[in-house]
């Protein structure tokens, strides 16, 4: 009988967690069963992903920068890169401006309900979390988002994967790499190529265990939601990011049918995996590994350019985190501040959006992290903050696990864009766990 793909082992892993989540949370004792017994399994996946991640984006990076033998490649492939990583986050902010205009979800909300929902909220360990987040980062420099990407110890950087120091330490390693006879090169070259096979085999064999993790992290995500009716009231606005990000998903079909000449459906299938497990996660740092085999081993991007693309994009690019900002800040300023709404401060939201992208940690929740910083920015009453988080609070995680999957697809779309650009786009070679299995038996 044929083998079940992958895809759909998680894909029933996903919608059996729900189905469980939603009877445990009806049980007495149901919930303290999932969160002890059920959760730490789905933590224990997201620490091996997490584990393999710094790792494989050192070892890809290294030989994928070493392996252009030219520093002019580096320099074409940058700029490619992050052009068309701009351009996929404007895009993002125009589409969540133009749906939160039209359809206005936060015009009409009953006081009552604002009230309800800033007293379960406001005052909660999350959203003054996210306060204080923001407001660290305001307190910085202006040019402290530059100064962190030096780092000054690199196994400090690994330690804490700080992934743009890590990012800047391999760029540094492989164009110094270039930089020497290939012969005193070759040995380190070789290890670093080494290590990123064994790297990539230890995704395929965690990958193993994925329907099983997804199961345990969909069953908590739902314990965590006991209050339907503030969650029905959200519904209009959390349309409005759902429907949003599922017009980018087709904006990077458009992009890779027209430019790649590939089928929509083709890279769907072999993508989603990744696009499960960013679901599921909500990070797309750990989501990462698994990105960086699905697009080396099934679209066909070489590692020259994934090696490079898909860890700048992991940390810099938010299509799905930047459309979302977009429509939760003028969804906020339609409830508690409608005089704000002025074309000049939907400007701003599109520039500090843009910006804020490439500073939004690859994290779950960092999306209302910048959020703070978009709203402070067109002078939002800062009195109001607390309530205009508690306000999306309630929606924020499902929401998140949503642009994050939009995240990594656009990741994914433009490393396939960059690579055809640069001729490195060829016929995909899958690999199994057990390749090499019958020869060390």
């Amino acid at each position: 009988m044929k083998k079940l793909a992958l895809h759909w082992k998680i894909l029933i892993g996903m919608v059996l967690g729900i189905v469980f989540g939603f009877i445990m949370n009806s049980l007495d004792g149901g919930k303290s069963f999932v969160t002890d017994w059920v959760k730490p399994f789905g933590t224990i996946f997201i620490n091996l992903l997490k584990l393999i991640a710094v790792p494989l984006i050192l070892a890809s990076l290294i030989k994928g920068i070493s392996d252009l033998k030219d520093i002019s490649k580096i320099k074409k492939m940058g700029f490619r890169t992050m052009v068309i990583y701009m351009m996929t986050t404007l895009v993002a902010i125009i589409i969540g401006l133009g749906i939160v205009n039209v359809v206005k979800p936060g015009a009409g909300m009953s006081v009552d309900t604002i009230e309800k929902i800033k007293i379960k909220y406001e005052g909660s360990s999350g959203v003054v979390d996210k306060l204080s987040k923001a407001n660290a980062q305001n307190d910085a420099g202006p040019l402290q988002a530059l100064v962190d990407i030096f780092p000054s110890n690199i196994f400090t950087a690994l330690g804490d994967a700080s992934m743009l120091q890590i990012i800047f330490f391999a760029l540094f390693v492989g164009i110094s790499l270039l930089l020497i006879p290939e012969k005193k090169a070759k040995p380190l070259m070789d290890f670093f190529d080494s290590l990123n096979e064994v790297v990539m085999k230890m995704v395929d064999l965690i990958m193993l265990f994925a329907p099983y993790a997804v199961f345990a992290l969909l069953a908590n995500v739902i314990i965590a939601f006991d209050d339907t009716e503030i969650l029905l009231k959200l519904l209009v606005y959390a349309l409005c990011v759902v429907g949003g990000l599922l017009l980018m998903i087709v904006f990077y079909l458009i992009l890779v049918s027209i430019y790649t000449k590939k089928s929509p459906l083709w890279f769907l299938k072999q993508i989603s995996p990744a696009q499960l497990l960013a679901f599921s996660t909500s990070s797309s740092a750990a989501t990462l590994p698994v990105t960086m085999e699905r697009v080396e081993e099934h679209l066909g991007v070489d590692k020259e350019v994934s090696g490079f693309v898909l860890p700048v994009g992991a940390t810099i690019n938010m299509d799905g985190t930047s459309l979302y900002q977009a429509i939760a800040a003028v969804f906020i300023m339609q409830v508690v501040w409608p005089e704000g709404l002025t074309f000049s401060n939907q400007l701003i939201i599109v520039g500090t959006a843009l910006l804020a992208s490439i500073g939004s940690a690859a994290v779950p929740s960092a999306g209302m992290v910048m959020l703070v910083i978009v709203l402070e920015a067109i002078g939002f009453p800062a009195e109001l903050l607390p309530i205009g988080l508690a306000l999306i609070f309630a929606v924020d995680r499902p929401l998140d696990m949503c642009r994050t999957t939009v995240n990594v697809t656009g990741d994914a779309t433009v490393s396939m864009l960059v690579a055809k650009s640069l001729g490195k786009l060829k016929d995909p070679k899958p690999k199994e766990w057990d390749d090499n299995y019958d020869a060390v038996k």
